[in-house]
């Protein structure tokens, strides 16, 4: 089974563990960097889909996207500090979770969402 995995808590801890934690392979699992306060993380599975296609990549971004916001603290829109946080979070999650994934095509894909804003 092909999996990433997403791992957060506060945005600095988000951004380590991302890049820390998220592991692709056949029984991939994360943890945060330090196991006495792990970070919530989400399995994000793609063996399913054929990456070399655009349909296969479309698919793992909404996956990805997903995961992200289940990740990232969610927070009052009547706080604009608490959702600029939290978008920055997600944006970042999903950063670094593409570029995990290694595939051109995905790469592509997350490019032409961050385009359209």
């Amino acid at each position: 089974m092909t999996t990433a995995t997403a791992a957060s808590g506060s945005l600095a801890r988000i951004v380590a563990a991302l890049s820390a934690c998220l592991i692709i392979g056949v029984s991939a699992t994360a943890h945060a960097a330090s196991s006495a306060d792990p970070a919530p993380s989400v399995r994000v599975t793609y063996n399913d889909l054929n990456l070399a296609t655009e349909q296969g990549s479309q698919a793992l971004y909404g996956r990805i996207v997903a995961a992200a916001r289940q990740v990232c603290p969610s927070s009052d829109i009547r706080n604009l500090a608490e959702l600029a946080a939290q978008r920055a979070c997600e944006s970042k999650a999903v950063a670094q979770a593409v570029q995990q994934v290694n595939s051109p095509k995905l790469a592509a894909t997350y490019m032409a969402h961050t385009r359209q804003g």
